[in-house]
Parts: structure tokens; sequence; C-alpha cells
């Protein structure tokens, strides 16, 4: 995600031609987003780093519900 905003960012500094910025060739900015795309479409998902947000999100929606019910019974 940072990756992301990063682009955004040098995206929006090249497009108003802020200081430094306004040489800076398209191709970098482009190469940067061939990059995200890689790294979003094949790499985070060979690591697993997908699945194991899903499983940190079901964990924490499970312990919420155990905690809700436990304190229903009180």
């Amino acid at each position: 995600m940072r990756l992301i905003l990063f682009i955004v960012a040098l995206v929006a500094l090249r497009g108003f031609e802020v200081w430094r910025f306004a040489d800076l060739s398209w191709w970098y900015i482009i190469g940067l987003m061939v990059v995200a795309f890689i790294w979003f479409e094949f790499i985070e998902k060979m690591l697993g780093l997908d699945k194991k947000k899903e499983h940190d999100l079901q964990d924490k929606h499970r312990s919420e519900r155990v905690k809700k019910s436990l304190d229903k019974r009180r």
C-alpha cells in the first residue's frame, strides 16, 4: 500500500511540476507501477501474504464474537 501511495505522490509531483520532480522521467514512474503490479498480482500471492491478512481478520472477528458471547452470559 505504501508503494501505491508513493507512486500517486510521484505522479502528482511530476504532474504539477514541483521542484526536481519536474525533470523526473515518466519511465521511472511507469517502472514503479509495473513493480507494484507484479508485487500485488504474483509475489504477494506466492508468499501467501494475502491469505495471512484474511486469516488475521477472521481471527479478530472470532475473538470478538467469543468475547461478546461471554459478556452476555454474565
